[in-house]
């Protein structure tokens, strides 16, 4: 019961707090890998995804992973049937519970409509998708749905209500709700989750009051200074909690984000770091050079601020 109550994840206020009450934040990185693989036909993840892997991750003291999630894979709609439907489905309920036995929380995020990522979550089967992942994940209570990875080129209207071939946010709310999951909802906003502008005035109905804004950062982004995170990103983490579902830099160093961790952190705001795979850093950007834990240059400046510097 203390395990549970400890990892039981709710929004109150602007705060997400523990089943005791307490504030929490969201500290960790991204597991890349199981967006892409599957649906390429090589496999569900793209390297390890055992205990021994996430303990490796655990070592750097982050307290949640997100993982990226292929919809087409999920629910079996043109894979490999030995990468796709149950398969996939069982692949990740199993990384999920030794996430959960490792005592982090974790975010649950549509990442991929299908062979890559569309401007929003499409009519035809984005709800579909989370209908069943919020069936399969109700129970888990340390687990948050981030509802679709980075709406872009899209009007806020378009956002919350739905247009054409595009689902909107309220839509997907409402069928998570509908199957009585009570998990906190992570809603990206526009421009690729880098504007949260007008996320307060247009965000859907929950009525659960369990809505989470999402917002993503690198040093490539229009919104990249103080200013802009004083003007957009804090006016929203006063009134809900805000968690930057992605940061980064693709320079293989960590100058910008050592900018932002402290400014998050003296706000209560959360991150999670792009991405613990072993790309080049300069192009992903990537934490890690090996899957034991070896930083790259960019990881190792994240770590040192998660071992040492919050």
């Amino acid at each position: 019961m203390r395990l549970l109550t400890a990892l039981t994840l709710i929004v109150s206020g602007n705060h997400l707090v523990n089943g005791a009450g307490k504030p929490v934040r969201l500290l960790g990185v991204n597991r890349s890998g199981l967006e892409y693989a599957c649906v390429q036909g090589w496999g569900f993840s793209d390297g390890p995804a055992d205990a021994a892997s996430i303990a490796s991750m655990k070592s750097w003291g982050i307290d949640a992973v997100r993982v990226p999630l292929n919809e087409s894979c999920w629910l079996g709609q043109g894979v490999k049937p030995q990468y796709g439907g149950a398969a996939y489905r069982a692949f990740v309920v199993g990384f999920v519970r030794r996430l959960t036995a490792a005592r982090l929380y974790v975010i649950l995020d549509l990442h991929w409509n299908d062979t890559g990522q569309e401007q929003m979550p499409d009519a035809a089967h984005s709800a579909a998708f989370w209908r069943s992942v919020a069936r399969t994940f109700k129970a888990g209570r340390n687990v948050v749905f981030d509802l679709y990875n980075e709406p872009h080129d899209v009007t806020w209207r378009c956002w919350r209500d739905g247009c054409g071939q595009w689902a909107g946010m309220q839509r997907l709310v409402d069928a998570i709700r509908a199957t009585g999951a009570r998990q906190p909802l992570m809603l990206g906003g526009l421009a690729w989750s880098n504007d949260l502008s007008g996320w307060l005035r247009w965000r859907p109905r929950d009525p659960l009051h369990q809505l989470v804004a999402s917002f993503h950062l690198y040093n490539f982004n229009t919104c990249d200074t103080v200013q802009c995170w004083q003007d957009t990103i804090a006016p929203v983490a006063r009134v809900v909690p805000v968690v930057t579902g992605e940061l980064g830099e693709n320079d293989c160093a960590h100058g910008f984000i050592d900018t932002y961790m402290p400014w998050a952190d003296a706000r209560g705001i959360s991150y999670l770091a792009w991405t613990w795979a072993t790309w080049d850093c300069n192009g992903g950007p990537a934490l890690i050079s090996g899957y034991d834990g070896k930083p790259t240059p960019f990881g190792a400046g994240f770590r040192e601020h998660l071992l040492h510097g919050r």
